[in-house]
């Protein structure tokens, strides 16, 4: 990805050299990378908006009005995978490394490949 605004979904108040949220949905902030020519510009943190069961859509929206592009999860719903496909988000997957940076890193450099279907959570049980 050489340019645009990456979201990682963070834990605490998040930060580049911050902690990875293992589930989106339930981070406590997002860190937002702008990056641009292929070199990290800005980064900036927003806070998660809370949401009940079957309220996937409220961080959909949060990403795609803060002008978000991509999105590197450690895990993600169906349906709320699905949203951020309608709004032109693209998903990637990494569930190995909490760190956020070498993640940001990855994404920057190409290493790192969309999420599949088969990758997903199954969703409820507070894991939405």
């Amino acid at each position: 990805m050489q340019n645009g605004r990456i979201a990682v979904p963070s834990m605490l108040e998040g930060g580049l050299d911050g902690k990875r949220s293992g589930h989106f949905g339930h981070c406590d902030t997002f860190t937002l990378i702008d990056v641009k020519d292929g070199t990290i510009e800005k980064v900036s943190t927003i806070n998660n908006e809370t949401h009940v069961q079957g309220g996937c859509m409220v961080p959909v929206n949060l990403l795609a009005s803060n002008k978000v592009n991509a999105l590197i999860v450690g895990g993600i719903g169906m349906r709320p995978l699905m949203g951020f496909r309608q709004v032109g988000i693209d998903v990637y997957h990494d569930d190995q490394r909490p760190e956020i940076r070498p993640v940001v890193e990855d994404l920057i450099a190409g290493k790192l490949t969309m999420i599949q279907d088969n990758q997903v959570c199954g969703g409820g049980g507070g894991q939405v």
